[in-house]
């Protein structure tokens, strides 16, 4: 995987960004093919147009924006990793918050909402032929999901969530690979409580999907040494599934892990963020050209 979360991408284009490459105006995703870009993530929120939600009257980021985008990326070659947030706002280690739909369930109940709405998503993609390749179940679970039932305290409840999300992925197509993503670059030892615990709960996946920024994941060193730590431990392959800073760097530590468990990057929106591979007109810089290089080191041609 040589790839990137571009879910801005339709909000950028409804503000008229307009992108280029080499002075000649491209849609985003072929751009970033030229390049050697390979994957695209997408995350997903259940009603983000609501008021309070990620998108509040637009909607993007929702299932028909998903949807949407979908055909674009497989349009364009590209392999697709889907990310459900099961919120109407942004989920990660700070905010985890279950979508108003879900207020005043019980756990059953609940269980049976993540299920509904991860399959329903997932026939809608597989009916226009555009199935990911890849899903996580959750973003950055490690304080867990869909609070407060799904906390990282009540460790249970959330493995049952994880289960309930993975099994309607799987009945759509059995043959889609999990991913299970940590915010935990650098930190070990919270990385083997969560996967330890999901194992012992009996959750299943295929990839362990790590997010490294420096600011809050340490250094490089401590990075190489957990995916090291991982990969003894559990025999899985590894994806840091969210950075920016430091390119090459982490593309080099990943691809180069032993027997080959590092499966690569996925960059966190380089179309206008941090150290964004496109100025703010939509002009490719420098940045991007870092992506040839490390596509023919690491990319099987």
């Amino acid at each position: 995987m040589m790839g990137a979360d571009i879910s801005f991408l339709p909000e950028l284009e409804n503000r008229a960004v307009k992108f280029s490459d080499n002075g000649i105006e491209k849609d985003a995703i072929q751009i970033m093919r030229d390049h050697g870009f390979n994957y695209v993530r997408l995350r997903i929120f259940n009603d983000p147009a609501k008021d309070g939600g990620y998108s509040a009257g637009k909607g993007f980021c929702d299932l028909k924006h998903t949807k949407e985008m979908a055909k674009r990326v497989k349009a364009a070659g590209m392999k697709f990793l889907l990310d459900f947030h099961y919120s109407d706002y942004w989920a990660d280690p700070g905010h985890q918050y279950k979508p108003d739909a879900w207020k005043g369930l019980n756990f059953e109940q609940l269980k049976k909402a993540l299920y509904d709405y991860t399959y329903l998503v997932m026939n809608e993609l597989k009916q226009q032929d555009t199935l990911p390749d890849m899903v996580q179940v959750g973003n950055e679970i490690n304080h867990g999901m869909v609070w407060p039932e799904g906390s990282i305290s009540s460790i249970d409840s959330l493995a049952q969530l994880e289960n309930a999300g993975i099994a309607a992925v799987k009945a759509v197509d059995p043959t889609i690979v999990i991913l299970l993503h940590v915010a935990l670059g650098g930190q070990n030892d919270e990385t083997v409580f969560c996967m330890d615990n999901m194992l012992k709960r009996n959750v299943h996946f295929d990839v362990i999907g790590l997010s490294y920024y420096p600011k809050w994941h340490g250094t490089l060193d401590d990075l190489r040494d957990n995916m090291n730590d991982l990969i003894r431990r559990y025999d899985k392959d590894i994806i840091v599934v969210e950075y920016s800073a430091k390119k090459e760097e982490v593309n080099k530590l990943v691809f180069e892990l032993a027997g080959e468990k590092g499966k690569g990057a996925c960059i966190w929106e380089p179309l206008s963020t941090w150290e964004a591979i496109f100025n703010k007109d939509g002009k490719s810089n420098a940045y991007i050209k870092l992506y040839d290089e490390i596509s023919k080191q690491y990319l099987v041609q």
